[in-house]
């Protein structure tokens, strides 16, 4: 026989109406003050589109002259892939693939070098085949962007720099450490005098909450009898006839320490700015060579022959000042949107201008499209500290070979030499 545990039994260890449920997890609505200039926050991450004042305004009717490329290849000479240097950089790719054997590799016979006039504009690559011109188009508009976002950390009595200690800055008027041009970086750092200590929203200040696992009672029943209990001589083993087992989440108290604030009571909240660095890249690429990937170029380098940020010809380096840097400022030769770590460097133009006298006008008309695109797109979210354009000579072979009666080819790409092919003679097989 057996009989159904006494409610009184069930009772012992009743929790504390004291102790509150858990809360959430992030502060409900009016728990935290309004910040003057961060009034339209309401949680999550908060975009703010830059001021007037850090926006470029292009100059209407410019454009940027590149150097004609066809006689640029006179002044650049890229080494040839010689019948030794095409094969050692086979031999090379060969050993890379462990299906791929080396003997033909070793004992090919070449048939033809045909070398590839390639020119990349930025990442804008050219192919000059038989007179015929294949372009890939790339534009770069390097781009910040801020928003905020309420952060807390456990209150320990460290120093709350709290809205008494000085006026609180905008959101573009907080000081960052400026990355390298054209570099994708994101950066977090507390808006200046935003902090505030308040008791903790999930325990409501308390420092413990009630254990969900047991609803507080500090107990549950037990999984071998169920909370009943067997007669003496079939008494459960798992509970001693008790029908219940102490709460091993709370220990048997009926509450937890509260996961928010380790049972400090206290939380410590502040702004956080989150400041992202990014390059914006616009590609145009028609196909006009279909035997070789476009993509592959984007891991190789090349010899470049003209870059294009807008530069100005005034250094601001102290060997080379020629004016005051305050006479520049008031002259407005150094805009408002210029970061002040970049001051030292070749005052330059934002943005740059579409491309003209290019062998090509597919270039000239990607080029313009290109900048229209990113100026409406980005100005409006983010703020565009550079742009820039490229021109590269990017060495590019064609080897044709033998072997065993049937003729091949592959490609050397790229002053590292890269290889690239579609078939080999021979691979191992693997039974």
């Amino acid at each position: 026989s057996f009989r159904i545990m006494d409610e009184e039994e069930h009772d012992v260890g009743a929790f504390d109406p004291s102790i509150p449920e858990e809360g959430p997890s992030e502060p409900p609505e009016g728990w935290l003050d309004s910040v003057t200039g961060y009034e339209d926050h309401k949680g999550g991450d908060q975009i703010y589109p830059p001021p007037p004042d850090f926006i470029p305004e292009p100059e209407n009717d410019r454009s940027a002259s590149i150097p004609n490329v066809m006689y640029a290849t006179f002044y650049i000479q890229l080494p040839q892939v010689s019948e030794d240097v095409a094969r050692e950089a086979l031999l090379k790719f060969v050993g890379k693939k462990w299906t791929y054997s080396s003997k033909p590799a070793q004992n090919l016979v070449f048939k033809d070098l045909r070398p590839f006039t390639v020119y990349r504009v930025n990442q804008v690559f050219l192919y000059h085949v038989d007179g015929v011109l294949t372009l890939f188009y790339r534009l770069e508009t390097f781009t910040e962007s801020r928003s905020s976002a309420w952060e807390h950390e456990i209150y320990t009595g460290q120093y709350v720099d709290g809205s008494q200690n000085g006026r609180i800055p905008p959101p573009w008027q907080v000081e960052v450490q400026y990355p390298p041009k054209f570099t994708d970086t994101v950066q977090k750092v507390r808006v200046p005098h935003t902090s505030s200590v308040k008791p903790c929203h999930q325990c409501q200040g308390k420092g413990h909450v009630r254990c969900t696992h047991c609803h507080s009672r500090g107990w549950i029943s037990c999984v071998s009898c169920h909370g009943t209990v067997h007669g003496r001589k079939r008494k459960c083993v798992g509970c001693h006839g008790r029908g219940r087992k102490v709460c091993t989440w709370c220990h048997g108290s009926g509450h937890k320490t509260c996961r928010k604030c380790n049972g400090r009571k206290k939380l410590l909240h502040f702004l956080q700015l989150t400041v992202t660095w990014k390059n914006q890249v616009y590609e145009f690429i028609p196909d006009r060579l279909p035997e070789f990937p476009i993509k592959k170029f984007e891991k190789v380098s090349g010899e470049a022959f003209f870059i294009d940020e807008s530069l100005l010809a005034l250094m601001l380096d102290v060997s080379a000042l020629i004016y005051p840097k305050v006479m520049l400022e008031q002259e407005g030769v150094i805009p408002k949107l210029f970061p002040q770590s970049w001051e030292h460097e070749i005052v330059q133009n934002v943005l740059v201008y579409p491309i003209v006298g290019f062998p090509d006008q597919d270039i000239c008309n990607a080029s313009e499209e290109a900048i229209h695109e990113h100026l409406n797109k980005y100005s409006v979210v983010s703020r565009i500290l550079q742009q820039r354009q490229s021109v590269e000579l990017v060495p590019l072979t064609q080897a044709f070979y033998s072997y065993n009666g049937k003729i091949y080819d592959y490609f050397v790409y790229g002053t590292e030499k890269k290889v690239h092919t579609t078939k080999y003679p021979t691979c191992c097989t693997v039974l």
